[in-house]
């Protein structure tokens, strides 16, 4: 479904100063590609607000759309679909010079490629406890084997599981990546009372740092905050995971190529971890956001985890909140108008 539509309603929330300065501008045009219902509703709500007439598709930008961007500089994305460089140098010809990714990373989008076709890439911020909530429920779970209770009490099976769960206070949990989100697990983790030691190239919190291989030969839960970048890419490799002590967990809502599949699956499965929650996987392009129950599934680690008893896994959703989801609207439009306004005044 694809629409145009001029400002309606005005938005009741006050959030951020800048609203004011731009509510008074002429009309900004910005088209909004791969928008779901949920965001399109918060769209056509904050758009008057920012003096913007927004075109929305539920549509993953793409060449055959990209005429829906014409007359609009900017545009802003989705993270649930790769952007081809093909489309990238579409959209710099159909004149956009600014895309706004609704998402805290950029590994969709070939960023060095669209600024060589003239195109600026940033994402869009937002608060985040939708993600250091999910991490901790996550933990929650895989300690207290969630999973296989709640899979036997839905089949009437009420008796307690062989295997007892463990308390937060009794383990030590490994941060990898103190950056908002790290820092906002870090801050939930303190009141548990458990020993959080932490890793990152560049520390910015007050936390217990140490080197990767000591993080993870003292952790009993490991948890992957850290942006996707070649350096990180299978971060935990083979031989990291082998360092991992005998039981523990690895909880990742950052981004699935963060863990090497293929060496986690078989650790898994022998027994020799305690368990995985997993929010993104490899290979989640295409499967994740989409209805399987009548598909076969091609990637065959995913249905490796799913099958084992002590892996947990959902669809890249741990950002999927309301105040998320608004912030991130918010902050697509704001950072539209910023670059059209450097532009202005450069």
């Amino acid at each position: 479904m694809t629409y145009s539509e001029p400002a309606r309603t005005a938005a009741r929330r006050t959030r951020s100063p800048v609203t004011s300065t731009v509510s008074a501008a002429p009309a900004t045009g910005i088209t909004i590609y791969g928008c779901g219902q949920g965001e399109a509703t918060l769209f056509r709500e904050l758009a008057p607000r920012f003096g913007v007439l927004p075109t929305i598709t539920e549509e993953a930008v793409s060449e055959a759309n990209v005429e829906l961007a014409f007359g609009n500089r900017c545009i802003t994305v989705s993270h649930k679909t790769r952007i081809a460089n093909s489309t990238l140098l579409a959209l710099g010809q159909a004149g956009v010079t600014y895309i706004s990714t609704r998402s805290i990373g950029y590994n969709h989008i070939d960023v060095e490629y669209a600024k060589s076709v003239g195109i600026t890439v940033e994402n869009s911020a937002y608060s985040p406890d939708s993600v250091a909530d999910y991490t901790l429920m996550l933990m929650l779970m895989a300690v207290r084997n969630a999973k296989t209770t709640v899979c036997r009490a839905a089949m009437h099976d009420y008796r307690l599981s062989d295997v007892r769960g463990k308390e937060l206070r009794d383990l030590t949990i490994g941060v990898i990546g103190t950056g908002r989100i790290g820092a906002a697990v870090v801050d939930r983790l303190r009141g548990f009372g458990c020993h959080i030691l932490a890793h990152d190239n560049h520390p910015e919190i007050a936390a217990d740092y140490v080197p990767l291989d000591d993080l993870l030969q003292l952790s009993d839960i490991v948890t992957l905050h850290t942006p996707l970048a070649a350096d990180t890419h299978h971060l935990l490799n083979h031989r990291r995971i082998e360092q991992l002590k005998h039981g523990a967990y690895i909880i990742n809502t950052g981004r699935g190529p963060l863990i090497d599949t293929e060496a986690l699956v078989p650790a898994l499965e022998s027994g020799r971890l305690g368990g995985a929650a997993l929010d993104v996987l490899e290979g989640e392009e295409g499967i994740f956001y989409a209805d399987y129950r009548n598909k076969p599934i091609e990637n065959k680690a995913l249905v490796r985890l799913q099958n084992l008893p002590n892996v947990l896994i959902s669809p890249h959703t741990a950002y999927y909140t309301d105040h998320a989801l608004s912030d991130m609207v918010e902050n697509s439009i704001s950072n539209c108008l910023t670059f059209e306004s450097r532009n202005q005044h450069g």
